[in-house]
């Protein structure tokens, strides 16, 4: 297959970029002050393949307890840093990447200027030999950017954002990161890294459908994008993001692995029209931000109570964390996003109230059937 000629960029014992192996990567869904639970599932993802494993750090007892977790695994760890950048100094000693989210960086110390931050990241990554990645969301970018765009349109923002970073990154003469742009929907996956790749063929990416949800569904959606971006060689790292219990976390790599697999032997499935035009329910993938694994089982309570509206074009997410959950619950019809006791039930971007987990269903069900009576009473046009 052609590959991007992208650069090199080394993670700990892997390299990706410049026609390396594409990397598989997944991330710990264990709180990180869980030093057992976090161990035992990062050796299971080695176990199963993995190239490289993320550790969401959101505290200094979640920084404490990686750095003591580094010294009992093996495996290349990224840290997935929230609000709190300024953790990066403590915790960067004991890890192989930096992965923080520009969007993000707004939420602490807004005074600062985004640049100021960025270059604060980029001495750390150099002091301590780390890689860096440039994480965009569709649901969690730079506003000063989004506000520029009309709000259909959550493409150009995003690109907007990354070209700023890579091009402020490239001025400090740290040219060791990769990027990814992700969204829920894999055919605003495959143009905004198709658009990436046409004007930054040099960055490598890193590929995923975000909030991907339940199997088989979240890896059929990431089947689709990968399929189709890989086969034009764009695409450096992967990471297949489902809604998995604990246990079952090394299955995003053995289906990244199988994606891989498939497309380098010519066998691709993106002829299927997945979701389109009928219900479609993302859910993130369980990580160590959840409040409540309750969650898990509630996003497979909420895919099977919704069969009924299976005809009906409507989006509803399930989101695990406070992190996420408010700003990536916005475009959806409906979105969940839970909390440690309640789960927060929006319209939109509109709050409706919170639920308690018992509670949740049948409120759902009501706005569900709102919806469903407003889009059958609508005239056709």
């Amino acid at each position: 297959m052609p590959r991007n000629p992208t650069r090199a960029v080394k993670i700990g014992t892997v390299t990706i970029g410049d026609g390396n192996p594409i990397a598989v990567q997944s991330m710990t869904a264990t709180h990180t002050k869980n030093i057992d639970a976090t161990i035992e599932q990062i050796n299971a993802l080695v176990n199963a393949g993995a190239d490289v494993v993320r550790v969401a750090v959101d505290s200094t007892k979640d920084a404490e307890a990686l750095a003591e977790i580094s010294r009992q695994v093996t495996a290349n760890l990224a840290v997935d840093l929230q609000e709190n950048y300024r953790l990066a100094e403590v915790i960067a000693p004991h890890v192989a990447k930096l992965r923080y989210n520009p969007g993000h960086l707004y939420h602490h110390e807004r005074e600062k200027p985004w640049q100021e931050k960025v270059e604060y990241l980029a001495n750390v990554a150099i002091e301590n030999d780390c890689a860096m990645r440039v994480g965009v969301n569709c649901g969690s970018v730079d506003p000063a950017m989004k506000e520029k765009y009309d709000l259909e349109d959550s493409i150009s923002p995003m690109l907007e954002s990354a070209f700023a970073h890579c091009d402020f990154l490239d001025s400090l003469n740290f040219t060791r990161y990769c990027v990814s742009l992700k969204d829920s929907d894999p055919q605003k996956v495959i143009e905004v890294n198709t658009r990436f790749a046409e004007q930054r063929p040099d960055i490598p990416l890193h590929l995923g459908v975000t909030e991907a949800g339940m199997p088989p569904d979240g890896i059929i959606k990431t089947r689709i994008a990968f399929e189709q971006l890989i086969s034009k060689g764009i695409g450096d790292t992967i990471r297949v993001s489902l809604t998995l219990p604990n246990p079952r976390k090394p299955e995003e790599i053995d289906a990244g692995r199988q994606i891989l697999e498939d497309i380098a032997a010519g066998r691709v499935r993106t002829v299927v029209d997945f979701g389109t035009k009928t219900l479609n329910i993302i859910s993130c993938p369980s990580c160590s931000r959840v409040e409540n694994e309750a969650f898990i089982d509630l996003a497979q309570q909420v895919k099977e109570m919704t069969t009924y509206a299976q005809e009906y074009d409507i989006t509803i997410a399930v989101m695990g964390c406070r992190v996420n959950g408010p700003g990536e619950t916005d475009d959806a019809d409906l979105g969940l996003w839970c909390g440690p006791n309640h789960v927060n039930l929006k319209k939109g971007p509109e709050a409706i109230g919170a639920y308690p987990y018992d509670e949740i269903l049948p409120r759902l069900r009501e706005e569900l059937d709102i919806i469903i009576e407003q889009k059958s009473s609508a005239p056709v046009s």
